[in-house]
């Protein structure tokens, strides 16, 4: 970092949506609103999670991991947003830039992965389900979810110190309203072809392979469900991965626009409400959609608030008898 780059030392100025004024109030009680409902719906799985044993099984323990990196990714950058919306006051420390990078790199990364290791579990549960406790022992869970969380924060160890050493010859004023790595690139005032590039080769490991592993998966599972015979059983193998699927959807969606592309062609605006939704549309109703028609959930919501039951080991269920 140079040291007559102002922002090493006054840190940043978070431009957000000040070009609208108008909006910053309204802005302001919808974040709010959708962070504290991120909160209760993922908090309430977290611990649905640990106190009913019928839901101590792989399917909820990567949920369950889902809803607590929920939790993390907008708490490293929601507060912020509601205090640069609230006031007139719209600045952020290096450090405290640096550590908001960090972790939305760290926990988008670790989201991409995770999705992939969800899938694998639907097409153990549904493809070989005589196999399924075998194959998804805790050990495996474990390993699984220990490698999502490694391999989002080692490609953020690398590409967050990579962005913030930029240099940026005295601009401060970023045009967003969170310390994102396409908007930090864009102002830099030197060649970026080199770090774009390895922006993108460390984005196929990160988003593009996990991804392709997710269709990979769900091809075996639709030639899966082609083959029961009673409708009852498609319909609960249907039900069991459209949740999965609408949530791969929301979320790759607006990653792969993010983050795939060129920063010469990447539009601000489009950005900002992009990762507006991401950061706060999409962790809010994660839960809803994997709980909504979720029967086992419901009971050991009823069960947990009627008798507070606390279980004492982990243990499997099948999730298709056919």
């Amino acid at each position: 970092m140079e040291r007559g780059n102002a922002s090493y030392f006054e840190g940043f100025i978070l431009m957000g949506f000040s070009d609208r004024p108008h909006l910053e109030l309204t802005l302001f009680v919808v974040v709010l609103t959708f962070y504290l409902l991120t909160l209760l719906g993922n908090l309430t799985i977290v611990l649905l999670s640990a106190l009913d044993s019928r839901l101590h099984t792989p399917m909820y323990f990567f949920l369950a991991n889902l809803s607590f990196l929920d939790m993390c990714f907008t708490t490293g950058s929601i507060p912020q947003m509601l205090y640069n919306l609230w006031g007139p006051d719209k600045t952020i420390s290096f450090m405290g830039c640096a550590i908001q990078l960090y972790f939305v790199l760290a926990l988008g990364g670790v989201e991409c992965v995770l999705l992939a290791v969800m899938a694998y579990d639907r097409y153990a549960a549904v493809c070989r389900p005589l196999h399924y406790t075998v194959i998804m022992h805790p050990r495996l869970c474990g390993q699984l979810a220990s490698a999502a969380w490694l391999s989002g924060f080692g490609n953020s160890l690398i590409m967050a110190p990579q962005t913030l050493m930029l240099p940026r010859c005295g601009h401060r004023r970023v045009d967003h309203f969170l310390c994102e790595m396409p908007a930090l690139i864009g102002m830099a005032c030197v060649d970026t072809m080199t770090l774009e590039a390895l922006a993108f080769a460390l984005a196929i490991f990160i988003i593009l392979a996990p991804l392709i592993l997710i269709l990979i998966s769900y091809a075996y599972i639709v030639q899966a469900v082609l083959r029961i015979q009673s409708a009852a059983g498609r319909k609960k193998a249907f039900n069991t991965c459209s949740s999965h699927l609408i949530v791969v959807s929301l979320f790759y969606g607006t990653i792969i626009y993010m983050y795939l592309q060129p920063a010469n062609t990447y539009s601000q605006d489009q950005g900002k409400f992009l990762t507006l939704f991401y950061t706060i549309v999409t962790p809010s109703v994660n839960p809803l959609i994997y709980t909504l028609r979720n029967k086992d959930v419901k009971e050991a919501m009823k069960k947990v608030l009627g008798k507070g039951a606390i279980p004492r080991r982990w243990t499997y269920t099948p999730l298709f008898t056919w």
